[in-house]
């Protein structure tokens, strides 16, 4: 074998080993960057089971005042706090169910002063505001990993990669306009 041969044939080898090393490590980003969204998925879904447990205190201390609507809106959100969350639509579906059971415990709230004078409403109230937050901050961290992920499963040469490991993009939180309307203010 002649020098240009063998010259050719290093440059060959060296070609295709950083070529399986760089596939190697795209696959690997993406399954970092794929964990990590599911990690700010559950984190979300840590939160809202949290504000439903505030949300289900509350309903227990209406109780005393509207027995029968308490009764149905702790059901209701016993069912709904089991719920696990996969997708975006999947938190955008809990929103708008805890925005409804909240409304309806508002009004229960409305026709039922003492029960909006009492310490511990007041205290869940406070607990409530502070789980929202945590769901907004967990909206917001979820948002920025699927940014990062997306962009690295479009962006030339990762997006081959991700193309043929069947990565693909994932879907954004968003808040539409009902779910901003429908939202009591929780101190009125």
């Amino acid at each position: 074998m002649d020098t240009i041969g063998l010259i050719v044939m290093v440059v060959v080898i060296a070609a295709v080993i950083f070529g399986v090393i760089g596939y190697i490590k795209t696959q690997r980003a993406l399954v970092d960057m794929d964990e990590k969204c599911k990690n700010a998925l559950s984190q979300i879904q840590v939160q809202l089971n949290s504000r439903w447990d505030a949300l289900l205190a509350l309903a227990k201390a209406a109780t005393s005042y509207a027995q029968h609507e308490a009764e149905t809106l702790a059901a209701t959100i016993a069912a709904r706090r089991g719920v696990e969350i996969r997708t975006a639509a999947d938190v955008n579906e809990q929103q708008d169910a805890f925005s409804e059971v909240l409304s309806r415990l508002m009004a229960v709230n409305e026709s039922y002063p003492e029960l909006k004078a009492s310490g511990l409403y007041e205290k869940t109230m406070s607990s409530i505001n502070s789980y929202e937050e945590n769901v907004r901050m967990a909206r917001m961290i979820y948002n920025d990993t699927i940014t990062r992920f997306n962009r690295y499963v479009r962006q030339w040469p990762s997006s081959m990669v991700a193309s043929q490991l069947h990565f693909g993009e994932r879907e954004y939180l968003t808040m539409d306009d009902k779910q901003k309307k429908d939202m009591p203010e929780l101190f009125n």
